[in-house]
């Protein structure tokens, strides 16, 4: 059974004039967010309108959590929030392909790098443009390895075939070749980080739950996903 559609946000009585100016100022993100993740998950099921529903609780969420001292701008704040809004949404609607829950755990994988980065970059400027453009190149590599690595592993462990996963056979032959490389930079990688590694994407688990399963702090597995993503996007940059 499909969840209900969620009805436009609810403003609060104590809501301040601060948060209905940054709610408004930004709301511009949600129809972006909205079709960015629409065109990924490509289900008829949860229309352009569910997403912008979705997102709007996520953009009130961001504009009511959002402090001057997360050194992060808004807008940036809120896009992360915006998202992730839809992908639980999503999640929790039912008789969906398993490709689309795929979709959704590899988008917040990244999500939860870039989270990362806002937190480990934006307090602190990059000194010379040299530098600024390394966090540049590690942030688009990272972000495009985690999708990558999400999307294949999980076509994988799913074990499915071009007939319903939509894939033809060459991507399934790339997919699988992507998995193989991964799997041998994993192997050269510490143990918890290789854990993490594959409890995560060839696994069943969450990110939050693959930390907690080792022990690891929601905060802490954040980094160590990070780093770990940040040394396989490496190590495939220099095999080629």
């Amino acid at each position: 059974m499909n969840p209900p559609r969620t009805s436009p946000p609810s403003f609060d009585l104590a809501d301040s004039p601060d948060v209905l100016a940054r709610f408004h100022q930004e709301i511009d993100l949600v129809d972006i967010n909205a079709r960015q993740v629409a065109r990924r998950i490509a289900a008829h099921t949860v229309t352009l309108d569910d997403l912008r529903s979705f997102g709007h609780e996520g953009l009130l969420y961001a504009a009511r959590s959002f402090e001057e001292s997360h050194h992060v701008p808004f807008r940036r704040w809120a896009n992360l929030r915006i998202r992730g809004a839809m992908i639980d949404g999503v999640r929790k609607w039912g008789n969906l392909p398993r490709r689309i829950y795929r979709e959704l755990r590899a988008m917040a994988a990244a999500d939860a790098l870039q989270g990362v980065y806002d937190e480990e970059y934006a307090p602190v400027p990059s000194p010379t443009a040299e530098q600024a453009d390394e966090r540049i190149a590690t942030t688009l590599t990272s972000l495009a390895t985690a999708l990558a690595v999400g999307s294949a592993a999980g076509a994988i462990r799913d074990g499915e075939g071009a007939s319903d996963s939509g894939a033809s056979p060459e991507e399934m032959v790339a997919n699988a070749e992507l998995v193989a490389r991964v799997r041998g930079i994993m192997a050269r990688m510490p143990d918890v980080e290789r854990a993490l590694i594959e409890r995560h994407y060839f696994g069943d688990e969450t990110l939050d739950q693959a930390a907690g399963a080792l022990g690891l702090s929601k905060s802490w597995g954040s980094r160590l996903h990070a780093r770990a993503i940040e040394t396989i996007a490496r190590a495939m940059r220099e095999e080629l």
